[in-house]
């Protein structure tokens, strides 16, 4: 027999939930064949069949599992599975300590508990969400959902008589969360219900509203995500924020250039990308994570540069891998791919996690600068604002037109001094300045 254990998703959790098995117990199976779904706090990930055989289960759906578990195995026709771990116990890691399902505490044991016959499976985020908005255990029933999550409580926050509120996030979480999940598409803040249009039996709205009448708007899921990271940020990180202005009118010649060259769109955002990418020998405490008040953790697997997009369905912040290391024309198709993932929503798990700074784009040309938010996770975010004109006069006393942007750095003050920040940015500006020196 093959054990299956659960693969390492990401850093956010120590447990998942196993949704659903797609091969039934007993069922052959393909190598790479798609055999479960587990869900983690920000998206849904398929775990794949390793080899050929018949498929074994060893947890039921909706039980929670650790990284490492052994929760099915593969062996011949007629095997029997053979003696293992069993629902709702662990197994040794090889970091020594014991890991599984109800052995973490306050991990959301109640979610894989399978609790009692008929009742359903409440996953950690909704236990939470229960807790934070008292929604009853009557209410989830009667829902008539056998695995329920968080999505599955917003719209009974009316008929639970709370308004909405921003989940905690657990401060111990070494990357940021994403305001995204590619189980649940973020919602158009257009499309949020008004809370004022709904009733929670007598009491209206306005009632609830202390009679004054005026309307409430309920925020989509993905900008109430975003609203989690903007308090965490504010509540645990010291930022700073230094901003340059920058001539960007050599490069965005050559950002024509080389997109007639590589047959790649490029433009400021791309030829940015790959030099803050270039940076991290010079300036390593950028890039780092902290790991408590005095001590911060290097990048192991080069620079990730997460880039904001936001498409009318939410900001998400997908992540350009290996940033230096790569060609110009493989970050610009990169981040191509990742445009198009937003558009259509078919972000996977991958996409959103590896960040180790942050980049947000500002379209609007008349925006003259903009502080960002440092991520959770992170020690710095940079902001870029579109090229704008501006007149300037020669050292031969013409005038001419120049474009210009405003570059800032937010940065943690604990790891960060003004003296590194205005260094980071100047090297940034040097390498958009003269373009094809980098090139």
């Amino acid at each position: 027999m093959t054990d299956i254990p659960v693969p390492k998703l990401n850093n956010n959790d120590s447990v998942y939930l196993l949704t659903a098995w797609t091969v039934k117990d007993g069922e052959a199976v393909r190598a790479g064949e798609p055999i479960a779904e587990l869900e983690t706090s920000k998206a849904v990930e398929e775990l794949t069949a390793p080899q050929d055989g018949v498929l074994r289960h060893l947890l039921p759906e909706g039980a929670e599992c650790a990284p490492g578990q052994v929760i099915a195995r593969l062996g011949a026709d007629g095997d029997a599975p053979d003696p293992g771990p069993e629902a709702g116990t662990g197994t040794q890691t090889g970091t020594g300590t014991q890991t599984g399902t109800g052995t973490e505490p306050g991990a959301g044991a109640e979610a894989g508990a399978g609790a009692e016959a008929g009742a359903p499976v409440v996953t950690a985020p909704a236990r939470l969400f229960m807790d934070e908005h008292g929604i009853s255990m009557e209410q989830v029933v009667a829902l008539g959902v056998k695995v329920v999550r968080r999505s599955d409580l917003e719209h009974l926050l009316p008929a639970a008589g709370a308004a909405p509120g921003p989940a905690s996030v657990p401060a111990s979480a070494p990357e940021p969360p994403v305001p995204v999940s590619v189980s649940e598409p973020p919602v158009p803040v257009s499309g949020a219900k008004a809370a004022d249009t709904e009733t929670t039996g007598p009491e209206t709205a306005a009632e609830r509203d202390g009679g004054e009448g005026t309307g409430l708007v309920e925020l989509s899921r993905a900008q109430r995500r975003v609203a989690e990271v903007v308090e965490r940020s504010h509540r645990e990180i010291p930022a700073a924020f230094t901003a340059m202005r920058v001539d960007v009118t050599e490069a965005l010649a050559f950002a024509r250039q080389e997109t007639r060259r590589l047959r790649a769109l490029i433009g400021l955002p791309e030829l940015l990308v790959q030099a803050t990418g270039g940076l991290l020998d010079r300036f390593p405490l950028c890039f780092a994570s902290p790991a408590g008040a005095h001590r911060a953790r290097l990048p192991a697997a080069g620079v990730g540069v997460g880039v904001t997009m936001d498409v009318g369905r939410g900001m998400v912040v997908p992540v350009v891998k290996d940033a230096g290391g790569r060609p110009l024309a493989e970050i610009a198709r990169d981040l191509m791919r990742l445009r198009q993932a937003a558009l259509n929503g078919s972000f996977r798990e991958d996409d959103l996690r590896g960040g180790s700074i942050m980049l947000t784009l500002h379209t609007e040309e008349a925006v003259v600068t903009a502080v960002p938010v440092v991520f959770p996770g992170q020690t710095c975010a940079l902001s870029l604002t579109a090229p704008r004109p501006e007149v300037v006069e020669t050292a031969e006393g013409v005038f001419t037109t120049r474009r210009v942007v405003s570059l800032g750095l937010a940065y943690d003050h604990r790891f960060v001094n003004g003296r590194e920040a205005a260094e980071f940015l100047g090297a940034l500006r040097s390498a958009l300045e003269s373009p094809a020196s980098g090139a």
